[in-house]
Parts: structure tokens; sequence; C-alpha cells
């Protein structure tokens, strides 16, 4: 694993455009704790966005997490054009030649996907603990290490886009065509969302109906890992009862989504390796 792992590092080490980009990844995951600066004084009004509890422990695990996830599109950039590069430069060829199956191959560049998941993870992790006990209200060992199954879902979430986007990689050998078919595919499951709620229009509970379908599908299963935690603060439930809205959400890491999350992982990193096995080098 090891040795599979140092190949591709020695070929990230020297590509500057994936050397910048995931220096700018990490810049915008440290960016999150700029969200502590957010003041707005506008005479009485005071407001200051930490003070709102985004930071307390154990819902900053919550919310650092899916702002963190916001930011994957630029390691999917560095995963693409890896693939990318491995074709134009004929390193693929070449790496194969000097007796790296393509077992091999395929698995060196799933250990890279898996490493820069792990360590985005643990970079959300030092950043939220900083974050935390700077602004948290609670910070008893036990509240703080309640909900860290949200930095597991990251993981999971980072793990699976990114082997997309190798598949991809992989199946359209140029970058910009990579990124644009995950896109399509992104937004040919959200046509699919609105025509199965034209579809079920009529019938009782619409929206339970569409998510049980679209639960399985690989981006939306991707998606479903971590869900939006702006509605589950405690200001926002309360402007949402003054106007007679009741904001009733399970928020929590769902067992089967991680499930469905983890197929899809273990089938992209197959169909890649079966792809490449097909096909002649």
């Amino acid at each position: 694993m090891l040795r599979l792992l140092n190949i591709e590092i020695h070929k990230l080490k020297y590509n500057s455009a994936s050397r910048i980009l995931i220096l700018i990844y990490f810049i915008l995951l440290t960016s999150i704790a700029l969200i502590a600066a957010i003041k707005f004084d506008i005479g009485p009004v005071k407001f200051h966005l930490a003070e709102q509890g985004i930071f307390n422990f154990p819902y900053i695990w919550h919310f650092n997490t899916y702002m963190a996830s916001i930011f994957k599109f630029f390691l999917l950039l560095v995963i693409v054009s890896m693939m990318a590069n491995e074709y134009s430069n004929k390193t693929l060829k070449q790496n194969l030649i000097d007796g790296l199956s393509k077992k091999e191959f395929v698995l060196s560049k799933f250990y890279t996907v898996l490493a820069l998941a792990l360590i985005s993870t643990l970079f959300v992790f030092v950043v939220s603990i900083i974050l935390g006990y700077s602004y948290s209200d609670f910070t008893e060992f036990s509240i703080v290490t309640t909900d860290l199954i949200y930095l597991f879902a990251f993981f999971i979430k980072l793990t699976a886009f990114f082997s997309f986007g190798l598949f991809m990689g992989i199946l359209v050998k140029r970058s910009a065509f990579a990124v644009g078919g995950i896109l399509i595919w992104f937004f040919g499951e959200s046509l699919f969302k609105g025509f199965l709620f034209w579809q079920f229009k009529d019938l009782e509970n619409t929206s339970e109906r569409v998510n049980s379908i679209m639960q399985f599908l690989p981006m939306e299963s991707i998606s479903n890992l971590i869900k939006e935690p702006f509605t589950r603060l405690s200001a926002v439930k309360t402007v949402a009862k003054q106007v007679g809205e009741n904001l009733t959400k399970d928020f929590s890491v769902q067992p089967l989504d991680l499930l469905i999350a983890l197929i899809w992982t273990a089938l992209f990193i197959y169909f890649s390796y079966a792809l490449l096995k097909k096909r002649d080098l």
C-alpha cells in the first residue's frame, strides 16, 4: 500500500496545478474560521454569527463538516486531472511497462483518494476543536465527543465523491470532460427528481416517496450523508414558529445512507478497474 501511495505522492509533488488546487482547498477549509468574525452592528441591532451557537459542541461537527464538504470540488479537480495526466503524459503505459499491474494502478489511485479524504477529515477535526473550545458554551468531554459520527460521514462522503471522479477520469480520459460528465450526471439526477415529484404530485407523502427512490442514486446518496444544518439552529426554529412553521427534521447520519455510499464507492472502484482492464493501452 505504501509503495503504491508513494508513487502517487511523487506524481502530485511535481504537478504544480495539483499542488495549487490542494493548497486552495485547505485554505478554504481554514476560512471556515472566518465565519466567527462576521459581525453586524446597525444602530441598536448587534449580530455576531459566532454567538448564534454555530460553533457550540456538538453542533459544530455537523456545521463544519457540511460547510467543508462544499469545497470538495477542488480536490475532485485534483483527482480527475491526475487521471488525465496519466493518459496525456503516457505515464499510465510506462507504469504498466515497468511492472505495475492494472489492479495495482487503480489501487494506487484509490489509496490517494483515501489519503486525501483522511487528511481532509483530520484537518476539519483540528479546525473544529480549535473553534469549539474558543466559542462553545459547552466544553465537557461527553458533549465534545457527541456527534463525531459526522466526521466519519464526511470521510465517506469525500471518498465516495472522489471515487466517482476517479471513475469518470478513467472513462473519458480528459479532466474537463470528466468534470462535465459529473455535472451532467448531477443535473440528470435533479431532473429525474423533478420528474418523480411531478409523477407523485397527486399522492400522499410525495416527498417521502421521492426520497425513498432518490436515496439509491450516487449523487443523492452522497448528498444525504450530511444534511443541511441551518434549520437545526434554535434561532431559526424560533423564527419559523413565529411565522407558523414547525421545522421537524431528522438531521442524524443514517446507517442506510452510509451503506449506500459505501456500495457506490466499491462499484466505482470496481468499474474503474474493469474499464482499465478491458482497454488496450
